[in-house]
């Protein structure tokens, strides 16, 4: 498959600078070793360099993160909601600032073209409005008591330090998600970023604390600590941590859940996702074929919410191949801060042999591929730029049901509704979905309780995209948590059930009687 190639690829002396420039505007002020020094290398997929060395967080000064998170928190929870909501209104003023800034270190460090990531910083300005507003809103309800004189009501409250574990995938959106919510909740933050993405991380945490020297609150309400594997796990053990939001692999799921509920923790889990599209018969093809586009090739295959499997039915399944095939031969494929490049980078080479690897399990499967190959940048060696890759399967295999996080598009066909439907669930993973159709009927039963049984079910876009308003999460192997918008501010927070008696009398409950 023939792709566009968008040349003239940045040094690694370039995006040194454009990184110091950014921090400079951002008010940064971290230490940015020579690479090769000790500590976390911060490197870009862009060319494959390694840009920087990072100090690392030890272990010391992630539990001293956690007491000081711990102890913001017990003046923090007493401080009225509307007040708090005017520390995330100043960090969404900071965020509409530094747009341009932010974005340019999320192209650097996770490859995304530029327009992605903006569109991942706007998301964080997004959850930030609506967390200000959520601020006059953490509603309780009153209940209808049996017993004469009483009110019966539920109350929320704030539930402690939230310890936050993020992927490179989405380097500062998935943090602000959860930020903005904690804060306005009464809570305080440890965020433990990606350790592919420190970069982007010491420049939201410059923000934060800008923030609330700006508004006058405390500092230590969200801590950054940045390392890899033991840094996290300090924070899944720790029991002052009362939620660990973690987004990640099924794997690390795995290793955290129960490592949390061990000492009766909460966790609220993000993992993995394996999404599919149905085409009907009566679909718009030309609609269809954009949104299918975007959510299999964009950000290079590297969202939780990338369209992995194409379900069509069998009198559409030959002319939408034909079509997305010549749709991704136009893709310009490249340096992602470049104008027109629609794909950027793998973020490192295992992700290049893992695409390799499940592309040659879809051949051993009978499976035929289009397109898949590396595609090679002038001044890139380092770096992973791949084609796009398509292909039709005879049936849905092993290789189909495991996540590759690369732009593969697994595509199966079908003959009744009933069969996509199964075909859509039919994978360990549940986040996101999609049905092409202009029958009301079909879109209607796609979103019934025997249709999709992911988190997120779609007619008529694609995936991926989500919009902060609704809740984002999945079932199943994805993990069941819900983040951003709806009512997963509950997941925050702690209920309690108040009983008042304003009478003079002492009735119980169920009408039972006791002396």
């Amino acid at each position: 498959m023939s792709t566009t190639t968008v040349t003239s690829l940045p040094t690694a002396a370039d995006l040194r600078a454009a990184v110091r420039a950014a921090f400079d505007a951002i008010g940064a002020h971290a230490d940015l070793a020579e690479p090769g020094g000790h500590g976390l290398p911060a490197s870009t997929p862009v060319t494959g360099d390694i840009l920087f060395t990072v100090t690392e967080t030890t272990p010391e000064q992630t539990h001293l993160a956690i007491t000081e998170a711990a102890q913001a928190f017990s003046n923090w929870r007493t401080t009225p909601a509307p007040v708090r909501g005017q520390l995330v209104a100043r960090l969404g003023e900071l965020l509409r600032e530094h747009k341009a800034d932010l974005a340019a270190l999320v192209t650097i460090e996770a490859g995304k073209i530029t327009s992605e990531a903006l569109g991942e910083v706007q998301e964080m300005i997004d959850i930030c409005d609506f967390a200000v507003g959520l601020s006059r809103q953490l509603y309780g309800r009153t209940i209808a008591s049996e017993r004469p004189g009483h009110r019966l009501m539920e109350t929320w409250h704030p539930i402690g330090v939230v310890g936050v574990v993020t992927a490179f995938n989405f380097p500062v959106a998935v943090w602000a998600w959860n930020t903005a919510i904690a804060l306005v909740c009464g809570d305080t933050v440890v965020w433990k970023p990606s350790e592919l993405t420190p970069l982007t991380a010491i420049a939201c945490q410059a923000l934060i604390e800008r923030a609330a020297a700006d508004t006058g609150v405390p500092g230590h309400l969200s801590r950054l600590v940045l390392g890899a594997r033991e840094v996290g796990e300090a924070l899944v053990d720790d029991p002052r941590v009362a939620l660990v939001s973690a987004t990640g692999s099924v794997r690390m799921g795995r290793q955290v859940g129960p490592r949390v509920a061990e000492r009766f923790g909460r966790v609220l889990l993000e993992l993995g996702g394996n999404n599919a599209a149905v085409v009907t018969p009566s679909a718009d093809l030309d609609l269809a074929v954009r949104a299918i586009v975007f959510s299999a090739a964009g950000t290079a295959g590297q969202r939780c919410t990338t369209l992995r499997r194409l379900i069509a039915h069998t009198s559409v399944a030959d002319t939408l191949v034909e079509r997305i095939a010549a749709a991704y031969r136009t893709l310009p494929i490249g340096n992602p801060a470049a104008d027109g490049t629609l794909v950027g980078p793998l973020i490192h080479e295992t992700a290049y042999r893992d695409m390799v690897g499940a592309l040659e399990q879809a051949r051993a499967d009978g499976g035929d591929v289009i397109g898949g190959q590396r595609h090679h940048v002038d001044g890139a060696s380092e770096a992973f730029y791949v084609e796009p890759a398509i292909v039709r399967m005879p049936a849905q295999t092993g290789v189909v049901h495991h996540e590759t996080f690369a732009p593969i598009l697994y595509v199966l066909t079908y003959d009744t509704l009933d069969e996509a439907i199964a075909l859509n669930n039919a994978v360990p993973q549940g986040l996101s979905s999609a049905i092409f159709t202009t029958d009301v009927r079909e879109a209607e039963r796609f979103l019934a309780a025997d249709g999709s049984d992911c988190g997120i079910a779609n007619v008529n876009i694609g995936t991926s995209g989500a919009e902060i308003g609704g809740a984002f999460g999945g079932e199943k192997q994805t993990g069941g948590g819900r983040e951003s918008g709806s009512d997963s501010w509950k997941a925050y927070m702690r209920r309690a059930t108040n009983t008042v008696n304003y009478s003079s009398e002492l009735p119980l409950a169920q009408g039972v009687h006791f002396g």
